[in-house]
């Protein structure tokens, strides 16, 4: 048997690299608007509204994103599917910086009037279409490419570059938040939205040079790529999509902690936003070194064990961690939100990438993640407004927060507790099953 070539052993690498490096610039762009929808937006984009409603709305701006993912991983799943994977990733980098870079350019309330918060909404829609391809397009190309038996470990380096995506979001807006109030509201906001004119550059160039999957080109010189992915993936996949779906809610988990825990901490405690935002950094930082390692352990033993104890982590530690917040010692804080962001969260991140690709076969890979993902996602993006309106004013306002987050984890786990373990099997033969072998049996014309 002839030896792989050298660029073939390095492409598993260099895939990677792109999906790590192309979801940390992606994912800058979406957790800056996140950030700066708790410490700015509410004043900016809603001062007419009392501060509880401004806050509100605020969060509720960050969820529409959530909200169009569907639609996002209807296109780009058809694309990814149809057209490649590279596609899509260039696709979405592209949408996703452009679409950031004119957040910072809106003008205001105050300009504008009520128009200013329709065309922020309009923006974070456009970021939510990007998303919504972003990870399905990176898994697929990262789990292509990698060795059967390590399939966890490289695809892991999308979700480590969306953590890294997330401290430096975190991190640019530091020196942001320490700006004069005035300061603040009026431009420096805005930096770190027109940071993403270096983004959408440095993401396009990566991604261009990266070569197609070799499952996704056999595909297409076979003449077996189908002509309408969704469906195929609804006839003979749509269990596989409902589990992702379900799995995918642990999403809620980040989104809490991320948005909704900063607001608590700010706006309701009274607590630093400096402090805060510190503890999102050092809890991201703990996880890019979780994350694969994580992986690396299902690599060995399998997602299911791995993912579940990550969910039953944060169902656990998430309590710990609101209710540290509500005490307001500072040291608790960082302890408890690094366990539960750094290392629970971390075991689930660390797999599920693997976990949802390797329900599907190849024909429909990007669409099933990217159709179960938007799906699961959406409904964590709108958890920090759902936790909001939980919870009042009071000391205890943490309780029934925790409690939902609780509940979101039990319905992952049972999602992924009766799924099928994978990662033992061929990437050639992963979501092969009855209706896929009697659909490769029958004629090409009768699969497309």
């Amino acid at each position: 048997m002839a030896k792989p070539s050298a660029a073939a052993v390095a492409q598993p690498r260099k895939a990677a690299i792109a999906g790590w490096i192309g979801s940390t610039l992606e994912y800058y762009d979406f957790f800056i608007y996140g950030t700066a929808a708790v410490l700015v937006f509410s004043k900016i984009f809603f001062p007419a509204s009392d501060p509880a409603a401004g806050t509100l709305l605020a969060l509720a701006t960050f969820g529409v994103a959530y909200l169009v993912r569907p639609i996002g991983a209807l296109v780009f799943g058809h694309i990814g599917d149809r057209f490649g994977r590279k596609r899509v990733l260039v696709s979405t980098v592209l949408l996703m910086g452009g679409s950031t870079f004119l957040v910072g350019c809106l003008p205001t309330y105050d300009h504008i009037g009520v128009l200013a918060p329709v065309l922020l909404v309009t923006m974070r829609l456009l970021q939510g279409l990007s998303a919504a391809g972003e990870q399905a397009g990176a898994t697929s190309m990262s789990l292509e490419h990698a060795p059967a038996n390590r399939r966890a470990f490289y695809t892991s380096f999308t979700l480590s570059g969306t953590q890294l995506g997330q401290i430096l979001a975190t991190a640019v807006f530091l020196p942001v938040a320490a700006l004069p109030r005035d300061s603040l509201l009026s431009w420096g906001w805005r930096v770190p939205f027109w940071l993403s004119a270096v983004v959408v550059l440095i993401g396009f160039l990566i991604r261009r040079s990266l070569q197609e999957t070799p499952v996704f080109e056999q595909s297409r010189q076979r003449d077996e790529v189908v002509r309408v992915p969704l469906a195929s993936l609804i006839r003979d996949h749509s269990g596989s999509v409902v589990r992702v779906v379900a799995a995918a809610t642990i999403a809620t988990v980040s989104t809490i902690f991320t948005i909704y825990a900063l607001s608590y901490a700010v706006n309701t405690q009274g607590l630093s936003s400096t402090a805060m935002l510190w503890v999102g950094i050092v809890a991201s930082i703990v996880s890019l070194v979780a994350i694969p390692g994580f992986a690396v352990l299902s690599d060995r033993v399998g997602r299911k064990r791995v993912f579940i104890g990550g969910s039953l982590g944060c169902a656990v530690l998430m309590a710990a961690y609101l209710g540290s917040i509500s005490t307001g010692n500072y040291g608790l804080i960082f302890l408890t939100g690094i366990l539960t962001f750094g290392v629970a969260h971390s075991a689930a991140a660390g797999v599920w990438s693997a976990f949802y690709g390797e329900l599907f076969p190849a024909r429909v890979r990007l669409s099933g993640i990217a159709v179960g993902t938007a799906i699961g996602f959406g409904l964590a993006g709108f958890a920090p407004s759902i936790a909001t309106a939980l919870s009042g004013g009071s000391p205890t306002a943490w309780l029934p927060v925790a409690g939902f987050v609780a509940f979101v984890c039990l319905i992952n786990i049972v999602a992924v507790a009766t799924g099928r373990e994978n990662f033992r099997t061929p990437t050639e033969q992963l979501g092969v099953r009855a209706a896929e072998l009697q659909s490769a049996s029958a004629p090409t014309s009768s699969a497309r």
